[in-house]
């Protein structure tokens, strides 16, 4: 029997590393852009002004490309072999999120996604542009119009299949393709995502406020880290996967399925505070060439293994801690000294 284009796209995507493929109408998640605007007019981005800037290009994708048809939502997975939070009784150790332990992401599945969209253009003649993370494209509203998963009490996309270790891509394309049914909810009464925020980030089920979120405070904030907040952090030096960790569907997620990419590097799997606050740009630079942590810069980075010796409670990081007081960055030297003071009393 003869395949449909659909399948025939679902097959390619198999073979190109996805677990996951849906197709959706271009304006399926009509939903998201209100939701979208209301959350920004609330100020809770916080300092993320890219998302203010171009909500309107967010909103829909029409808003950034009239011709859209269909949506084609992808995902890959990234499941881990271990669990996220085993090191959170090891405070002299610093946790970095799964996700950004092993290879840039954005460069893996964009290099996949580029292969699909050349592939589908030599079989059916379109237009079309793919997007990974980084445009203004609202991927999780997206993905669940296309049946891949439905969005958690998190705001995560979740899958019955690989719980919420997925790395979404999707393409836009000009292709007139059949829609499947939207993902549906199989959250239940179950909360253990919300009461697993250390910072109370979650304020709702599907309510985030990043400017709470530790993911937010560790990456996307470029100044102090709110003294509020800092205890909370304990020892997460990039990210935070507490939310996702703890959710049922995950152990359906198979590690197995996970792109090797992704896999941890040695380094980076559970590294000692000690040897990264003694970074500097260089070999910031050298050590997280290839990673999405590069992205955020030595100073940020540094500020925020600070925080988490300060929380270790360990006085072995307390020369390091004070050696940083008079580091040329005053948002670095501010939680040097923040470090140093818990670790001294």
């Amino acid at each position: 029997m003869t395949m449909t284009i659909e399948q025939e796209i679902r097959e390619k995507a198999a073979e190109l590393g996805f677990v996951a493929c849906g197709f959706a109408r271009a304006d399926a998640a009509a939903h998201a852009g209100p939701n979208l605007l209301r959350w920004l007019g609330e100020g809770r981005h916080g300092e993320m002004g890219w998302m203010e800037t171009r909500k309107e290009q967010r909103a829909s994708p029409a808003g950034l490309w009239p011709d859209a048809k269909s949506v084609i939502a992808l995902g890959m997975s990234y499941a881990p072999a271990r669990d996220p939070l085993e090191l959170e009784s090891h405070p002299e150790l610093g946790r970095i999120s799964v996700y950004a332990q092993g290879g840039d992401y954005h460069k893996t599945v964009k290099k996949a996604l580029k292969a699909l969209a050349h592939w589908l253009v030599d079989r059916c003649p379109s237009e079309l542009k793919v997007f990974v993370d980084t445009a203004p494209v609202m991927e999780k509203p997206l993905s669940q119009a296309a049946g891949i998963g439905w969005q958690g009490k998190h705001t995560s996309l979740l899958s019955r299949e690989h719980g919420n270790w997925l790395f979404l891509g999707i393409i836009y394309t000009t292709l007139e393709l059949q829609p499947d049914a939207p993902g549906s909810n199989h959250c239940g009464s179950c909360s253990r995502c919300i009461a697993a925020c250390p910072t109370g980030a979650i304020t709702a089920p599907g309510e985030i406020d990043a400017r709470k979120c530790i993911s937010y405070l560790t990456i996307e904030l470029a100044g102090p880290i709110p003294h509020d907040y800092r205890g909370a952090i304990g020892n997460r030096i990039y990210g935070c996967d507490d939310c996702l960790a703890v959710c049922p569907w995950n152990r359906f997620a198979e590690s197995a399925a996970a792109n090797r990419a992704f896999l941890p590097r040695a380094e980076l799997a559970a590294p000692k505070l000690a040897d990264l606050l003694d970074l500097d740009d260089a070999a910031f630079r050298e050590m997280f060439s290839g990673s999405p942590i590069k992205r955020i810069g030595r100073n940020r980075f540094v500020r925020n293994c600070l925080i988490a010796a300060g929380n270790s409670g360990s006085r072995n990081l307390l020369p390091a801690a004070e050696k940083l007081r008079d580091d040329p960055d005053p948002v670095v030297a501010d939680a040097a000294y923040w470090a140093a003071e818990r670790l001294a009393s």
